[in-house]
């Protein structure tokens, strides 16, 4: 029966991808505004969602591991393992002239979350903060991506067969990808924290590996989907969008709704490996302009020791 559930949320999760991708792209044109910007706002945004539900849900249940190792995890996930699958896939190519806007609100927030774990809670007035710096960033994307990429998107190439209709027929399906990717996710992943708890693995723990995953799914199918049609803006935006919104958005307003503590397990390592990840990402940009497959080989490495690590280490 697991297996039966783990096949179906699958095939959500790949069914949705596609409808995501392609929406989005379409979404895109129409408005004339860059695949990236949908990447970082609709669709990072959107498949962020599983993750404000599940860290709004632990934080009413009190438990701070899942609230907090979700977002701090999710962020982990989203650079060393999805970007990772989705360069060796595609290599992705990024400008520093493109990314100067991203990268700096990407290392704001996580400075901001720096600060909010080693403060030891997330208090309301943390929230107002982040949300606030959550509104200056979609402000400023969307009035620097309108001035300066309008032309460009009227003439980009994709590989993508764009959706025939209105805007709104295009919007629809890109939501509708959301909703089916969101829903695929929630039954995968269901099962696999069950057992976790079951055979006694740290909630902490299961927060920061297999819910962070689970909820990062949609971001994982969407990433892959993107790369298979050469859309990189997409799944680059995608995360670099999810992990801005997982720590403005989401810590944002779970500290408003439900001010929490933040365990000590992370403080000590896991934001250190999220701000390792980080600076990882933007050297590959400053540096050589491009996630190629090599880079991605290496993120998919460190995950996979970082995983490990935290599975044998308790």
């Amino acid at each position: 029966m697991i297996l039966l559930q783990l096949a179906f949320g699958f095939v959500l999760l790949v069914a949705g991808g596609e409808a995501l991708v392609r929406g989005a792209v379409s979404v895109a044109g129409r408005l004339g505004v860059s695949p990236l910007l949908i990447g970082l706002t609709l669709v990072g945004f959107g498949t962020s969602t599983p993750e404000l539900v599940t860290s709004l849900q632990a934080a009413f249940d009190d438990r701070a591991g899942i609230a907090v190792g979700n977002v701090v995890g999710s962020n982990i996930a989203n650079i060393l393992l999805i970007l990772g699958v989705a360069a060796i896939i595609a290599p992705i190519a990024v400008t520093r002239s493109s990314f100067g806007r991203d990268g700096a609100a990407l290392v704001g927030a996580t400075l901001l979350s720096i600060f909010a774990v080693l403060y030891g809670s997330l208090d309301r007035w943390m929230g107002f903060i982040l949300i606030a710096g959550l509104i200056a960033y979609l402000v400023t994307a969307y009035l620097t991506d309108r001035s300066s990429t309008a032309q460009q998107t009227a003439t980009m190439d994709t590989d993508i067969p764009p959706v025939t209709g209105s805007l709104w027929i295009a919007l629809a399906l890109a939501v509708g990808g959301i909703v089916i990717t969101i829903v695929g996710a929630r039954i995968a992943v269901d099962a696999a924290v069950a057992l976790a708890l079951a055979w006694g693995m740290a909630e902490t723990v299961v927060g920061l590996t297999i819910v962070a995953v689970g909820t990062s799914l949609p971001e994982l199918v969407t990433s892959v989907m993107a790369a298979l049609r050469r859309e990189a803006g997409i799944a680059f935006g995608n995360v670099i969008g999810s992990n801005i919104y997982n720590i403005l958005g989401i810590l944002g307003v779970t500290a408003l709704v439900r001010p929490i503590t933040v365990p000590s397990q992370i403080a000590t390592l896991d934001i250190w490996v999220m701000t390792g990840a980080t600076l990882a990402l933007i050297a590959a940009v400053v540096l050589r302009q491009r996630i190629g497959r090599m880079t991605g080989g290496l993120f998919l490495a460190s995950y996979a020791a970082y995983t490990i690590w935290l599975v044998t280490s308790v």
